[in-house]
């Protein structure tokens, strides 16, 4: 029989204010296997971990049970320690008595202490059956794929190649730079995003490490973290050019560049970075703001086109309709965001900003003319953003007007825009010669078909689901899958850089390997019970049940396996389990509590 030491953390007063650690120490010494059992104040301290080791050596422990907080917290902690001192690291295991237990019956000790022992007596028991593993080494094929050309692409491709690791670079459009492509600059400096892209492309272009493919697309996508298989279709013949800014209205000549001659290449690359943007709520499910209706009602990336100097009016904001010079200008700020009953109930988070950066550029050209905001809120966080916003009403006399529009239509040559200012009650009627929607943001088309292929989520929405909010913002569910820029939410141009280098930081990360570290808590198969009925194959989540070549059995591929226990859920023969978690010892789990 195994001897088992059990280590009783007070966790300060979050387990000991709670749980009668000492009776529960107590209590346990009895329960047979228990060698060894102790309390002290933090287990987890060095302190608390020499104890742990003294005590391996001086009763010859062959198992550890260390009852604390959650195995999230530390038990990669406390089975670096036992390994410290010779004991395999797979023969401890934690007993959660503070989330479980301490924390959620606060008003009820005596239960509590009870049920502590019983948690405790039930991880007595897994470790009992548990057996000493070995973790999974695989190989790591350190090339990166970066999917989306726009600004967090290209940044996620620069930081991977600079740190000296080759990267292939996939854009569905003729050429990179995504809708940064089309502003006619940024807000707070106002001319910055020409310059930048045009730089950050060029160093893209010249990078001996990255392989750009335009006009490409992901097709198909296997394998796992460290070892996927990527088929990509490219459109044309390969005589086409690559322009900065495919969509863009008009590039120069000179910004023309060859790309590649592949039609359909397929690449071997440890990491991906999903990086496909965004795309603007289309104006046509905006009827009651006239969208697609008058052609004097336009969204905002049509008004920076007008802006911008390469752009379809030379950089003169005119009026689609007729050309005329707007005296009367009118931004409808939330158009199809936070509307929940009709439209998107998210807030698309840069509208705020561009809409001040406009109405001042217009000013700017148009002095004698008139700017309205129509707004719900102002939402300007981040640095200068708040004082962007008031110098665009104090120094440019841009009206804001709080309050939603109710209605937009057509009267003469005028386009009528009708609200309400929420401020003083007082009903407006403008008299527009245009009208500017700043149209909710949402994701690319493919963005759905692509994560299928991938294999990772996306929300309600449609945006690209992070492992957790907080925690792990760039990593997607699919280990070696992580996400960057407004593909995941709506974020503006220094939130976006920033996640895409935050992105590439984790890639190089996992590069830093010399080869794939995979636990060993996985499932296997019992070859004797197998009968090769292929009902684990179906009921496998992450693909990584297959049926042998020639053989009548199933077999696991480790580097996809997460250890859920699917298949041993629908095995008849009971073939299947997961190491270190197998019916006997849940049974003998269950044992000890009845």
């Amino acid at each position: 029989m195994k001897r088992i030491g059990v280590f009783i953390c007070h966790c300060g007063i979050n387990i000991a204010g709670t749980v009668d650690v000492e009776r529960v120490a107590e209590e346990i010494r009895k329960y047979p296997g228990v060698a060894y059992a102790v309390d002290y104040k933090y287990v987890c301290s060095e302190p608390g971990q020499n104890i742990i080791r003294e005590a391996i050596r001086e009763h010859n422990l062959d198992g550890v049970v260390v009852a604390a907080c959650s195995p999230t917290m530390h038990e990669t902690t406390f089975r670096k320690t036992t390994a410290s001192d010779g004991l395999n690291p797979y023969q401890c295991e934690i007993a959660n008595i503070r989330e479980q237990c301490s924390w959620v019956h606060q008003a009820a000790q005596a239960e509590a202490t009870a049920k502590a022992i019983e948690i405790i007596k039930t991880i007595v028991e897994k470790v009992r059956y548990d057996e000493s593993l070995v973790p999974l080494t695989l190989p790591l094929i350190k090339r990166a794929m970066v999917i989306g050309g726009g600004i967090a692409g290209l940044q996620a491709a620069l930081d991977i190649a600079d740190a000296g690791y080759p990267v292939v670079l996939v854009e569905k459009e003729a050429g990179l730079g995504g809708h940064v492509a089309q502003l006619s600059g940024t807000y707070l400096n106002l001319n910055a995003a020409p310059d930048m892209l045009a730089s950050t492309i060029e160093r893209i272009e010249e990078h001996p490490r990255i392989q750009v493919l335009t006009g490409a697309e992901v097709q198909e996508a296997g394998g796992y973290v460290g070892n996927f298989t990527v088929n990509v279709s490219q459109r044309g013949d390969g005589s086409a050019s690559q322009r900065r800014g495919a969509l863009v209205d008009s590039s120069p000549s000179a910004l023309q560049s060859p790309i590649s001659n592949l039609q359909s290449p397929t690449f071997d690359v440890g990491a991906i970075v999903v990086a496909t943007g965004y795309e603007l709520y289309p104006q046509e499910k905006l009827g009651e703001y006239g969208g697609g209706k008058y052609p004097d009602v336009i969204d905002g990336l049509q008004f920076e086109r007008m802006l911008a100097s390469e752009g379809p009016t030379g950089g003169e904001i005119r009026r689609p309709s007729d050309g005329k010079v707007p005296r009367e200008v009118v931004f409808v700020q939330c158009a199809g965001s936070r509307d929940p009953e009709l439209h998107k109930p998210y807030c698309s988070k840069v509208c705020c900003m561009y809409v001040a950066k406009q109405a001042t550029l217009y000013k700017k050209q148009v002095p004698q003319g008139q700017a309205y905001v129509f707004y719900i809120d102002i939402r300007s966080q981040g640095k200068g953003y708040e004082e962007f916003v008031q110098r665009a009403m104090e120094d440019y006399d841009v009206l804001y007007l709080r309050g939603k529009v109710s209605k937009v239509f057509g009267e003469d040559s005028k386009v009528m825009v009708w609200g309400v200012d929420t401020l003083t009650g007082t009903p407006l009627e403008v008299a527009a010669d245009l009208v500017v929607l700043a149209t909710a943001t949402v994701p690319h088309a493919g963005a759905k078909d692509l994560g299928q292929r991938l294999r990772i989520s996306v929300d309600e929405h449609g945006f690209f689901s992070e492992a957790h909010p907080k925690l792990r913002p760039v990593e997607s569910l699919t280990a070696g899958i992580f996400l960057a820029g407004a593909g995941q939410f709506p974020k503006d141009i220094p939130e976006t850089i920033a996640q895409a280098s935050g992105a590439a930081a984790k890639v190089l990360q996992l590069f830093s390997q010399r080869e794939m570290v995979q636990e060993p808590t996985i499932a296997h198969v019992n070859e004797e019970l197998c009968s090769g009925c292929g009902l684990c194959v179906a009921a496998c989540p992450y693909e990584a049940r297959a049926m042998h070549p020639w053989r009548s059995i199933a077999v696991v591929n480790q580097a996809l396996c997460q250890g859920c226990s699917a298949c041993v859920a629908v095995c008849p023969n009971k073939a299947c389990s997961v190491h270190n978690f197998d019916t006997a010892q849940v049974l003998a789990m269950m044992d000890a509590l009845l």
